[in-house]
Parts: C-alpha cells; structure tokens; sequence
C-alpha cells in the first residue's frame, strides 16, 4: 500500500475536484451570467439599462472563454492540496491501527484546523479581488473564494470522510501489478510496511572491553 491515493482514493480525490469547480462555474453563471449578483460585486450597469431600475441591479456580464480553463488549473492545485494533506494523515492512521473508521476520525480531527484555517485565508485574499475594479479579476475572486469555501467545508469536512468510511478497505485498494512499480514512499522518511526494526543500542559499559 501506498502512503497517498492507491487504486479508487485517486479516483474519488478527482471526482470532488470536479464537485469544487462545479460549484465555481455555478456561482459564476449565477452572478455574472445571470446578472443576479453583478451589481453587489461592484459591477456598472451598461448603458442601455439606466431607463429600468431592475435593469440596473441584475444585468448580465460577459465572462470570456479562457476563465473557465483558469479557474480549472488553479482550482485543482488548490483542492489536491487539501486532499493530499487531509489522506496523508488518515493514511497514517490507517497503518499504526488498521481500522479504516478510526483512522478516517483521526485524520480529520488532526487536519482539520489547519485546512479550515487555510481556506479562511484563502476566501479572504480571494474575496478581496471583488473590490478591484477590473471585471476579469471580479471574475476569479468570486469564483476562487466560493470554490474554496465548498471545497474546504463541504467536500473535505463531509463528502470525503463520509465516501472513506462507506468504501472501507476499498480505499487502499490497488492492482498488484501497479503496487509491484510503485515506489513506497513515506512522509517522515521511513518504511511504513514493516521495516527492520532498529537495533537498541547497547548500555554504556557493554563493548567489546566488556565482554572480554
């Protein structure tokens, strides 16, 4: 077995990423496609809506092609972060006890200050970009924020713990002839299938002048 994503854990950890960018494009089409949010971020309403109030506070923005493919390259950077560090430590777990419950409880417990404390900081940046006043970096600051909000609460605090507790030992399942290629790697630098012990070292005063 190895330490990070063996056999169906890489699969899920892609398809949650996919869950994250979802719920970016979705907030994006929501506030600027739609228009339902344009104004509240700062947005000027074009010309041809000044005759209608309603036309003033929900009017839609054109977002151009290269956001989406953007948003997508940073997003998966930023939830396999999460989603590295969050299985490395119920991998961890996974190996001292066995018991994939336990471990799933003990990776969370232990990881999941940090994560949360990561994605505020992250919102925070991001939502920061809404007051520059140039549309595209509007575009990617609530796109980004919002993205990690879900990723960092939803998926990570539920949907990932819940999916690893459902598929038991499936999570560490891999083909032999995979597990065969891969390296065993570790994150504090030793074996964790079983390694030679290390040898005790000898009390002080039992050496070679000792036993002659």
């Amino acid at each position: 077995m190895r330490t990070c994503y063996p056999g169906r854990t890489a699969i899920k950890a892609a398809a949650m990423n996919l869950v994250s960018l979802g719920a970016a494009f979705g907030a994006l089409a929501v506030v600027f496609s739609q228009g339902l949010g344009s104004r509240l971020v700062g947005m000027d309403p074009p010309p041809s809506a000044e005759g209608s109030h309603l036309a003033t506070l929900f009017f839609s923005v054109p977002i151009d092609t290269y956001v989406p493919l953007m948003l997508f390259a940073v997003l998966f950077g930023l939830s396999m972060d999460y989603e590295v560090f969050l299985l490395t430590s119920v991998r961890q777990a996974y190996a001292r006890s066995g018991d994939n419950r336990s471990a799933v409880a003990e990776g969370l417990g232990s990881t999941g200050r940090v994560i949360t404390s990561a994605a505020l900081i992250m919102v925070a940046v991001f939502t920061a970009f809404i007051a520059y006043p140039d549309p595209l970096v509007k575009v990617f600051g609530v796109g980004l924020a919002v993205a990690v909000a879900v990723d960092a609460t939803l998926i990570r605090g539920f949907l990932v713990p819940a999916t690893m507790v459902l598929l038991d030992r499936l999570n560490w399942w891999i083909p032999r002839w995979l597990d065969r290629i891969l390296p065993n790697l570790s994150i504090e630098g030793h074996e964790e299938d079983g390694g030679p012990a290390e040898a005790e070292p000898e009390p002080v005063g039992v050496g070679r002048h000792a036993r002659a």
